[in-house]
């Protein structure tokens, strides 16, 4: 496959293995603590290898009580990789809303 001449090798996807799962953590009302913790709960319990997490939360110094921070932390523990979206909350580069690892 080429992409606009910059290469003459092949590419591909994700492997025939690779399985997607999805964990709906936010409702009309907002995505609660609860919630997130009990998808990154069931992730770890699927066996997932990587988890990629694209929320809107309260921006937080505290990891301790960062629902996301723990929980990746946690996931990291179980040998998983977890992602994170900053939250990007505005056009100035000081709005994000996420600062964990």
């Amino acid at each position: 496959m080429q992409f606009d001449g910059c290469s003459g090798s092949n590419a591909r996807g994700a492997p025939p293995s690779a399985r997607i799962a999805v964990y709906k953590v936010c409702w009309e009302e907002g995505c609660d603590a609860q919630d997130i913790l009990s998808a990154f709960d069931d992730a770890i319990s699927d066996g997932v290898d990587i988890l990629s997490v694209s929320l809107g939360r309260e921006k937080s110094d505290d990891y301790s009580i960062d629902p996301i921070a723990i929980f990746a932390f946690h996931a990291m523990q179980n040998g998983i990789l977890t992602s994170q979206s900053a939250g990007n909350n505005g056009p100035e580069p000081d709005r994000f809303e996420s600062i964990a690892p």
